[in-house]
Order: C-alpha cells, then structure tokens, then sequence
C-alpha cells in the first residue's frame, strides 16, 4: 500500500513540471488503472487533508504551491484555465476581476467572475473561494486579452468589453456606483478608436446607452465618450429612452438626458 500511495503521490507532485497544476481523478484512474479505485482516492483525500492539493471542483484538483501551502488555498487565476478547458467550455475573466489586471485598484473582488458560453453552471464555494459564473450566448474571442500567469495563461476581457460588462453586469458588482467608480479608474486604459462596428453584437444597446452616460456625464471623459458615440453613429445604431437602473421602473417626473436618451432615475456617486 504504501508503495502504491508513494507512486500516486509522485505522479501528482509531477504534473506542474509538465506544465499542469491541475489533474482529474479521472486522469488518475487512466494512469493507474490497476489500482483499486477507493485507493487512489484515498491517496488523494490523505493530501487534500495535508494541503499538498486542493479540491477546486467535483473530481478536479490543483496541485498547491509553496507559496500557498500554508493557508491551502489556491487563488482561481492559477488553475481557472485548466479547469476551464477540463470542463470544455469557452471562459474569460470578467467584471471586477478583469478591471484589476488593468490597474483598478478600486475593484477588490472578494470573488472571483468567469464569463461562460453555458448557463448550466451554477456559482462554486470550496474553501472559501467563490466562483461566480455570468453566462454569454458566445464568448467575443476577437475581445479577450491573455495574461500569463504562473501556469500558463488566462483569458481576460479587454478593457472596452470589460467597461460595457460592468455596466450591463452592474447588478451582480454591488450596483451602479460600484460599476462608475471601477471605470473612473479604467478609462485611461479604454481605446473606442480601435472598436469596429462587430463590437456591438455584443452588447444590448441599452448597456451602451448607460456606458456612454457614464462616461460623458459622471465621469465627465467627453472626449472618450464621444469617441463612443462616434462609433455608435458609425453602426447606425439608433438609441430609446432607457432608465438608468433597469430594476426601477420608470418615473414620467425624471430628468431625461437627450444624448444619450438615458432616463435619470439612478444618482450615481463614485468613490474617489
């Protein structure tokens, strides 16, 4: 047995020198299939419990860093991709999570967003750590940026699919003040010269309505916005009134912004 565990183990604490932090029990019953199957999985629970792995999702691990073992947890950014490309299914880094790759330091995700192609995934809390899952009908590839990271890469949203994604998403972020004080910080990152008009296949018009409200009234980058707006001209999109906050119903007393045919009824204060 222990012969059996020490052989186990060694092809485990392998897989990061051959470029895998991850592994799947399945992949571990492929390389042992001689062994018993609850004594390989006993194998692994024995260094779950010594925090040599981790359990980031059902029958998938991640081998633990030095740097994490003494805590045990493994932040999502290292293994997200390989998990992401087990289950087989399209993924970017979203929302708050992709603002901080881009300098906004006002993000502070206590979770961790991963946009999908899929809507059958439901939000994952394992140790402590929160994957919450924002489904798309398609992931935009021609929008995402990689990153390396210490395993490898990572996709993560560009800084203009990352500002209409925190509009549209603003709901699941804490709300629209949240969503205005993250993009004062990334504005300087965002480039609307560099869009094409395939860009807004993306988005609902109404989530560019309230970006470019954003942007141009909040915030007050006119030149950015109208950049914005240049575009959407461009597309020949056409704009209706739309509210600010969608959950609030529309009042008929709001101030309207005619530019951007944006229904006041939200106050938006942004943390300096």
């Amino acid at each position: 047995m222990c012969q059996k565990s020490y052989k186990i183990r060694d092809w485990i604490f392998e897989q990061p020198q051959r470029g895998k932090i991850c592994f799947s029990l399945d992949e571990l019953y492929n390389q042992f299939p001689a062994h018993n199957r609850h004594t390989l999985s006993s194998a692994v629970g024995r260094l779950v419990e010594k925090r040599k792995i981790q359990s980031v999702w059902h029958g998938f691990y991640v081998v633990v860093p030095v740097e994490y073992e003494l805590k045990g947890v493994v932040p999502p950014v290292i293994y997200i991709d390989q998990l992401m490309q087990s289950l087989q299914r399209d993924y970017y880094i979203g929302l708050l999570n992709a603002a901080v790759f881009y300098g906004a330091a006002h993000s502070q995700p206590q979770e961790f967003t991963v946009v999908t192609d899929k809507k059958n995934f439901r939000d994952k809390c394992k140790n402590g750590v929160k994957i919450n899952f924002v489904s798309k009908k398609e992931i935009p590839h021609s929008l995402l940026k990689k990153f390396t990271t210490k395993t490898g890469y990572v996709s993560v949203s560009n800084p203009e699919l990352t500002a209409v994604d925190l509009v549209m998403h603003q709901k699941e972020i804490g709300g629209l003040n949240r969503a205005g004080t993250v993009l004062n910080e990334l504005v300087e990152e965002i480039k609307f010269e560099h869009i094409s008009v395939d860009f807004f296949n993306n988005f609902p018009t109404t989530a560019i309505q309230r970006l470019g409200y954003i942007l141009d009234i909040v915030l007050e980058y006119n030149d950015l916005s109208n950049t914005l707006l240049e575009k959407v001209k461009h597309a020949n999109i056409k704009f209706r009134y739309t509210p600010l906050k969608p959950e609030i119903d529309q009042c008929a007393d709001c101030e309207r912004n005619e530019k951007w045919k944006i229904i006041i009824n939200e106050l938006i204060e942004i943390d300096e």
